[in-house]
């Protein structure tokens, strides 16, 4: 029943979700292009910022504050693949804020608002000669998305988290008050933010550090076949000084042994006689399609990919949920004639599941990110090969860097470097339950010090996922800003009996 569910759903999405999706983007890219372009967005900014005001104190007046507030975003918007259902019960307010205000190339920032999208953004700057220095791999991922919950690139070896690339933010308060914070200015509330999901004001702007960027990526594909030697050359290269360290470092494993290592730098231009490889053309294989066929090849390569394909290189596969999605989707004749409407919207799709395929998903399927100490990813490796058995498995390097003031997450002493291992997908163990799987992998979390993206289902009580994530600079910060009552916090927002 499954295998027949999936294979026509494949058929509805070529149908009708791609052609929707196709709709949606071209008035989207127009119009966001039309605003930057004619210098309207910082003027409207202003007015649009004063609505969320007047709808915050329009709460306090219709409901004595009795209701908590959340955004009016629908929960089929969302990347995620889960529906807050909270939304159902709480007041509604709009802030639909996704435009880019203000790019300052003298000081290396760019002013944005929370509901501008990755794809959007590098769109933008790359013709400037600039780049976000952490931009998350799906184009769709939105600031906000990004600043209140998790996000991280294969950049974040040098540069962290995409909350430690954030020069100051910009929310509006339970008391309708408009705040901005930044490392020198209400210090407190700038590193309470991240990891808060909302639950201490609305985002309504954010001033974001640039780099400098080129036109290409220099990528070199070091293929293994022993775990080990992946991990010790993998860990050599993630701790390299930032000024020594390669530009962009990813894994891909395609088995607890086999995996493939992605080291990146900025380029110029392709050298004469080298490869260039466009891979987000829609003709192209699915880029972990293309790493999977150069691990076989069991031989070193090294191509040179345009800058913005490189940064949405799992945009077209959805990393690799698309193979589920539409099965033959990365078929030679697919691609060719079908691949250029790719990939359908994430918040189409899940606007047309029907409740027999959300339960099928919710009882089969996985979509995790789980952050673990560098120094235990040998450990874990075997742990999720003997708890899920899901391949393939991305693995990118992160530097949680440690701050003057305590936030929702801290490393432990020496532990700085961490590992992002995504796990998308449906799990070949044997009488595989999502509950009692993702509890085991919960607690193994916590016991290495390690943390959960958020943006998934998390069945942990309370109790433990205060255990995971600090809670004692949030709770002070909600309890001075009126925010207790006025806005859920974050364990009601992510846990699985908000979302179900």
């Amino acid at each position: 029943m499954l295998d027949f569910l999936i294979k026509y759903r494949g058929l509805f999405v070529v149908l009708f979700v791609l052609p929707a999706s196709l709709a949606f983007k071209a008035y989207m890219g127009t119009r966001n292009r039309l605003v930057f372009w004619l210098n309207s967005a910082p003027e409207k900014h202003d007015d649009k910022v004063k609505k969320v005001q007047q709808q915050v104190l329009a709460w306090q007046q219709k409901t004595g504050g009795k209701i908590p507030m959340c955004t009016a975003r629908p929960g089929w918007q969302a990347m995620s693949h889960k529906q807050g259902n909270y939304k159902k019960t709480h007041y509604q307010v709009d802030v639909s804020l996704m435009d880019i205000l203000q790019i300052d190339e003298k000081k290396g920032t760019v002013r944005l608002e929370p509901m501008a999208n990755m794809g959007q953004i590098s769109a933008l700057l790359k013709p400037l000669g600039w780049s976000l220095a952490v931009v998350p791999e799906l184009d769709a991922l939105t600031v906000g998305g990004l600043i209140n919950g998790f996000g991280i690139e294969s950049s974040s070896h040098k540069y962290g988290l995409f909350q430690s690339i954030c020069e100051s933010l910009e929310i509006v308060t339970a008391n309708g008050d408009l705040v901005k914070c930044s490392k020198e200015e209400n210090s407190e509330l700038f590193y309470a933010i991240p990891w808060s999901y909302g639950s201490l004001g609305f985002l309504v702007c954010a001033e974001i550090k640039i780099i400098p960027s080129k036109d290409y990526v220099q990528l070199s594909y070091i293929p293994f076949k022993s775990k080990h030697a992946f991990i010790e050359r993998f860990t050599e290269e993630s701790l390299k000084p930032a000024n020594e360290a390669y530009d962009f470092i990813e894994g891909l494993m395609y088995s607890e042994q086999e995996g493939v290592l992605m080291l990146g730098n900025f380029a110029d231009k392709v050298p004469s006689g080298k490869t260039k490889n466009a891979i987000n053309n829609f003709w192209k294989p699915w880029f972990y399609e293309h790493v999977r066929a150069i691990l076989k090849q069991n031989t070193e390569q090294e191509e040179w990919i345009p800058l913005r394909h490189y940064y949405h290189r799992h945009t077209r596969s959805l990393f690799w949920e698309m193979a589920l999605i539409i099965p033959f989707g990365n078929s030679p004749w697919f691609r060719y004639l079908l691949g250029w409407m790719s990939p359908p919207e994430v918040s189409l799709l899940k606007l047309t599941d029907t409740e027999t395929l959300h339960k099928l998903y919710d009882a089969h399927h996985m979509d995790q990110d789980f952050l673990l100490p560098l120094s235990n990813l040998d450990k874990s490796l075997t742990y999720f090969d003997k708890e899920v058995d899901f391949y393939p498995l991305w693995l990118c390097p992160m530097r949680i860097f440690a701050t003057p003031i305590r936030g929702m997450i801290n490393p432990l002493p020496n532990e700085q470097m961490f590992v992002d291992v995504g796990i998308y997908g449906e799990p070949n163990v044997d009488n595989y339950n999502s509950k009692e799987t993702t509890r085991k992998l919960e607690a193994f979390m916590r016991d290495m010090g390690g943390f959960q993206a958020l943006y998934a289902d998390t069945f942990q009580t309370r109790e433990e996922f205060r255990e995971m994530f600090d809670h004692s600079l949030l709770d002070k910060l909600r309890e001075q800003t009126g925010a207790v009552k006025a806005f859920p916090e974050p364990f009601d927002k992510v846990s699985r009996a908000a979302r179900t």
